[in-house]
């Protein structure tokens, strides 16, 4: 394929930004970004590998997690059990850095990546799920911190009824907005700035329970069924659930930035600290079943312990509520950049408002209306069945076409693209992620019921959630077949452009 001039190439109207130069401002932090999913210029690649990991520790070091660990003990397990299925279900961070590997050289986000591998058309489908996916952990965190601060009321003597929720609701929405608004670089330096903060505090928290723990708790312990369960939890709600959104955050590190280094500070930056935060929920589940709890509350379940001091529970809110903050900073971040890729044709920080008034109605809806949260819960259940087939996908194209693109290609969205296929499609992979879906969800152990001819594998394994894994190996298996020898056609015309001096974007 000859190399396309660049006075030739199609401006990508419908899914980028505007083309609008972006000013030294504009990369500098607490100056609102310009880039959204369009290329960026290796002269604007202000970041280095190292920035990965106070961003993402930033984000880890958060409460949420140490809930995961809690809940864990609610499902029999022994301690032991729940520390193996915490630590190996963390090392799925090395799928968060490995999805990561990405953007540095295509200079741009996850899903405008992705159209390599569904055709600018199919990925739009697939940008549609994460962008669902996204802003259903931004509601549920919006709840978590109204519920915090409602809590905090009650112990300031005040009473709560429907409007001081409504108020929480709008004054969480608005704060939320401000870090993804302002865009990647003021991200970076303020979770940077809040990882020492926090880990002091969960210092503190260990210090003050571990007296309290009861780890040889009477407990017989889990069998392989349920043990499959908890590990397909943590590994969603750890590197699995991330994997979609790594390439947003190294776009702006340079081409030739080492690989071994991107991979190695965010595993540091998610995995360590996550380990350790869902070790010390784990610690403090035993001593709450040891109190006589079967259940732990929806947000903080040490809160109504009087082994925990009270001042203390008062000022792990006030840090539960920034940690939540923190977190869902980088869900609405992503959700916008998504929203981009679905062909809204807004800038970055646009989206980022349309995402947020979309929140705030949705989570009127939840706080208001509790039918909602258990839908809620639900919906975070089937995660799994899209990302894990898409992922294996994703990465059997990357390694296809021999770790490469052509950046300039990418954001190209018209018939004359390199990236076009039929219709807009690549018909493998769209087969690929239904069927692995179907695979998923055949292995999938849910919360709410499903008849048994839809999951037939955990019917006849006991319970057992083997979900991820068959997603994965029955979408990278099919995707492998149908799609190798189109995808190596491809790469050779992507080496042919490149040697003929592509433009780089």
């Amino acid at each position: 394929m000859p190399a396309i001039p660049a006075g030739d190439r199609e401006e990508c109207v419908a899914t980028t930004d505007a083309a609008v130069p972006s000013t030294p401002q504009s990369i500098e932090p607490f100056h609102i970004e310009q880039h959204g999913i369009d290329f960026i210029p290796e002269n604007e690649r202000w970041a280095k590998p190292y920035d990965l990991f106070g961003l993402w520790a930033g984000a880890s070091l958060q409460v949420e997690y140490f809930i995961y660990g809690a809940i864990l003990m609610t499902f029999g397990f022994t301690f032991a059990q729940a520390v193996s299925i915490i630590v190996i279900g963390n090392i799925s961070y090395f799928l968060l850095g490995i999805c990561s590997l990405q953007g540095p050289d295509a200079g741009t986000t996850v899903f405008g990546i992705n159209r390599a591998a569904y055709g600018p058309n199919g990925s739009r489908a697939i940008a549609t799920l994460n962008w669902l996916t996204m802003v259903g952990f931004e509601i549920e965190g919006l709840i978590l911190i109204v519920g915090a601060a409602l809590v905090l009321t009650m112990k300031a003597g005040f009473g709560v009824g429907d409007p001081a929720k409504a108020v929480y609701i709008l004054l969480a929405v608005a704060i939320q907005f401000v870090l993804p608004f302002l865009g990647h670089a003021t991200m970076v330096k303020v979770l940077r700035g809040l990882v020492f903060p926090f880990a002091f505090v969960f210092a503190m928290f260990l210090g003050l329970s571990v007296k309290h723990a009861q780890l040889n708790l009477g407990q017989q312990g889990a069998g392989w069924s349920m043990y499959m369960v908890g590990l397909a939890l943590t590994i969603v709600l750890s590197g699995l659930g991330w994997a979609e959104c790594g390439n947003d955050y190294t776009r702006y590190l340079p081409r030739n930035a080492s690989k071994k280094a991107i991979v190695g500070w965010v595993f540091a930056g998610t995995a360590i600290p996550e380990i350790l935060v869902m070790t010390l929920g784990a610690v403090v589940g035993t001593f709450i079943m040891g109190v006589g709890g079967s259940q732990v509350s929806a947000f903080v379940p040490f809160m109504y312990q009087s082994s925990i001091p009270a001042w203390f529970v008062v000022a792990f809110l006030i840090f539960a509520i920034v940690q939540l903050f923190a977190i869902n900073s980088l869900d609405l971040y992503s959700s916008g950049v998504t929203l981009q890729a679905m062909g809204l044709r807004v800038k970055r920080y646009q989206a980022v408002a349309i995402d947020s008034v979309l929140c705030l109605g949705v989570t009127y809806w939840a706080v208001f209306d509790s039918t909602f949260t258990h839908f809620l819960t639900d919906f975070v259940d089937l995660v799994i069945i899209w990302i894990a087939p898409w992922m294996a996908i994703y990465l059997v194209d990357w390694a296809l076409r021999r770790f490469r693109y052509v950046a300039a290609e990418l954001q190209r969205t018209g018939r004359d693209g390199l990236y076009w296929r039929r219709g807009g499609v690549y018909w493998p992979a769209i087969v690929a992620q239904v069927l692995g879906m179907m695979a998923a969800m055949s292995a999938l152990s849910t919360s709410f019921s499903v008849p048994d001819w839809a999951h037939p594998v955990t019917v006849h394994t006991g319970g057992a959630d083997f979900s991820i894994f068959l997603g994965v190996a029955v979408a990278g298996l099919v995707y492998f077949l149908l799609g190798k020898k189109g995808v190596h056609s491809q790469a050779d015309a992507q080496d042919r452009l490149l040697a003929n001096g592509a433009p780089p974007g």
